[in-house]
Order: structure tokens, then sequence, then C-alpha cells
């Protein structure tokens, strides 16, 4: 008798880099954004779908967006779900989606899903759109406890913020859609 092969899941780690991931980027957006764990026991290893919910007005474009359903009794959810309610399911401008895999080389695959491009990577971090780890902040409170000492040059510092509030007004808002 045979025994079948270990199913692939995330671990908590992943679910809640994932989670993390959901947050920043329905804060970036200013759009909620959806990270729905798919189940591994009809393809063997599970897979999150990153989506953005449609209004009932927006307007679909097949030849720019695949649309997904997300949501709806006994989905699971990584992040916050930008406050939508847990019951209902949406209608979701597919991002992209992560499917674990068990090659050696790849744990994780980033599929487009308009493209069919796929990335692979054996780390999570390097196929998500940014890095949401703590490390930089603790590696700031750090550099902030070293300093404490050294005084400030407030003119400086005022200086300083008055060319990157110029750099920032001369760029433009970021794209409404993130690959």
């Amino acid at each position: 008798m045979t025994h079948p092969e270990p199913l692939l899941e995330f671990t908590r780690e992943e679910i809640d880099l994932i989670g993390h991931t959901a947050d920043a980027l329905s804060a970036y957006m200013g759009k909620p954004v959806i990270a729905e764990i798919m189940s591994a026991e009809d393809t063997g290893a599970e897979w999150v779908a990153f989506g953005i919910p449609l209004g009932i007005e927006d307007e679909i474009d097949e030849d720019s967006m695949v649309v997904i359903h997300l949501g709806g009794p006994g989905a699971r959810y990584a992040g916050n779900r930008g406050g939508l309610d847990d019951d209902e399911t949406y209608s979701c401008e597919c991002l992209w989606i992560i499917q674990l895999s068990d090659d050696e080389a790849a744990r994780y695959v980033k599929v487009d899903p308009l493209t069919q491009d796929f990335v692979a990577s054996n780390m999570l971090s390097e196929i998500l759109p940014f890095d949401v780890s703590d490390d930089a902040f603790t590696q700031l409170a750090d550099a902030d406890d070293d300093d404490e000492s050294n005084e400030v040059d407030t003119a400086e510092d005022e200086e300083e913020t008055r060319r990157m509030d110029q750099l920032l007004n001369q760029l433009q808002p970021p794209s409404g859609r993130l690959h």
C-alpha cells in the first residue's frame, strides 16, 4: 500500500508575511486587497490569490485584467481583507497567484494571471512587491539608541525635509496596478 505525498502547506510565518503584504498593499493602493489561501486538497499544494474587489460600476476589460471570485463562507484569508465582510464573495481583479512547489530549486511560484508569466524562488520575500520584514525597523531603532547622545542640527533637518517635499511633489502617483 502506497502512502500519498504529504500536502504542501504554508507555514504560519509564510501566512503572516502574505497577510502583511496584503495589508501593506491595501494601505499603499488605498483599496482593499484580499489574499485568500486555497486548499491543498485538490492540487496537493496550497496557493494564495491576491485580488482587488471590483465595484458594481467598475468596467471589466478582459484584455487587461483577470476576474476571480474571492471570499465567502469558509474562505481562509491572510491579512485583514481591507475591512471587508468575512462572509461575502467578491468579484476581484486578480493581481497574482503564488503556489507552493515541491521543486528543490523553488518553493514558491508566482504567476501573473493575465500573461501566465511566472517567477520561481526559494524566498517568499523575493517575489512579493516589497519587503515587509521588521529587520529595517530594528536596525533603525538600534541606530537611534546609538545616536541619542549626538545633538541634532534642526536647521539641517528642516532643509532636508523641504528638499524631500519638493522631490515628492514632482513625482507622479503610482499606477493602480502592481506587477
